[in-house]
């Protein structure tokens, strides 16, 4: 099976390493920097530059293609994805955007292609844990999600490193936050309802609500749903200043006769500042909790995920909590155990106990364990 997968950064590549290592497959990288492509020939993995962005270079170069693994940064994510799906190629989504991939439902059965979406951590193995769950209980009352990429050791100043694009990260802090509250869906500003966890590996963590929730809205029939993203304490507070002071603001101004974005100029400096680098070693947290009931008894259960960085491969934990997750949605796909036309986020799939089973058991396997209480 060939294999195609778009962007080679901090996720890309580790994700085509791990393909890589199968030898039924044959992996191509496209990016349009080919500095992105060092040290991939050594794993038998070809590199191809390629606008991702132009719909028709795009749509000829992944012609010959099995499968499309969509890793491309947020902003041009929804976009690629369509092009994927209208060229007619099976697809595994982890670029994380702001539109509603169901959208490409009635386009994606018109060409009859299967497109996995979200399918990285959270959004992704979050659902994957939701839609198994759901199936224990008789009434599910309250989903809430915690998640974050951290680095393992803080700087004094942000105490964060970007464990994927900067600029996908700021829009984490400035997109509205939808959460299921009552039964009604609604909007809370990001960076709101700030609350501190502890957690047994880190300490204390702040966590704020962030609009992670995307297709659990329409597919999960739950009246209270809430996704946070988790951080070290104070981080919160910085960013709130940037906020307020117009750093994060996306409309043009002028300076000394040049017009200026704010936001992205914003996201060129810090993309400097939180770098993460080959030497920088990180973590990721993921807590689901459910409640309801079960036989008339109140019913809580709780998955945890706690990931390190691999000093055996070189790989950060960002990369192989989203990225093996991927993977293995691409191997299920390649081994025929699941298949269909149209949009597919993971808690649909969780709902089938033998397609967890695989997605579970190949994360295990890579050294990512779930805990479940």
């Amino acid at each position: 099976m060939k294999i195609a997968i778009l962007g080679s950064g901090l996720v890309g590549k580790p994700l085509a390493i791990d393909l890589a290592k199968d030898k039924k497959f044959f992996i191509t990288c496209f990016d349009n920097n080919s500095s992105k492509f060092n040290g991939l020939s050594e794993y038998g993995i070809q590199s191809s530059v390629c606008d991702l962005r132009d719909d028709e270079k795009l749509a000829k170069g992944i012609k010959g293609f099995d499968l499309v693994i969509n890793a491309v940064p947020g902003f041009m994510g929804f976009e690629t994805l369509k092009s994927i799906i209208k060229a007619g190629k099976n697809v595994v989504d982890i670029a994380f955007y702001d539109r509603d991939p169901f959208e490409l439902q009635m386009l994606a059965e018109q060409k009859g292609v299967t497109a996995i979406v979200d399918a990285g951590i959270s959004p992704g193995l979050s659902n994957l844990l939701i839609g198994e769950a759901k199936e224990k209980f008789d009434v599910l009352e309250s989903v809430k999600i915690y998640v974050g990429g951290l680095p393992k050791e803080k700087d004094g100043l942000y105490n964060y490193k970007a464990v994927f694009s900067p600029t996908d990260v700021l829009e984490e802090y400035v997109r509205p936050a939808r959460i299921v509250e009552n039964g009604r869906v609604i909007t809370k500003p990001a960076l709101s309802d700030l609350e501190e966890i502890e957690f047994e590996q880190t300490g204390i963590l702040e966590a704020f609500n962030s609009d992670g929730l995307r297709s659990l809205i329409k597919t999960i029939d739950c009246p209270n749903m809430v996704e946070k993203t988790l951080r070290y304490p104070g981080h919160v507070s910085k960013i709130k200043l940037l906020s307020d002071s117009g750093f994060l603001n996306k409309a043009i101004i002028k300076f000394n006769s040049e017009k200026i974005n704010p936001f992205y100029y914003t996201a060129c400096i810090l993309s400097k500042l939180w770098e993460l680098s080959s030497d920088d070693k990180d973590i990721t947290i993921l807590r689901v909790e459910l409640s309801g009931k079960n036989d008339n008894s109140i019913f809580v259960l709780r998955y945890d995920v706690y990931d390190e960085y691999n000093e055996l491969t070189k790989t950060h934990s960002m990369a192989r909590t989203t990225g093996y997750v991927a993977t293995m949605c691409a191997r299920m796909l390649a081994e025929g155990i699941f298949s269909g036309s149209g949009i597919f986020p993971l808690e649909l799939l969780g709902k089938n106990k033998s397609l967890t089973k695989f997605i579970k058991n190949g994360l295990k396997q890579r050294g990512i364990s779930i805990n479940e209480k």
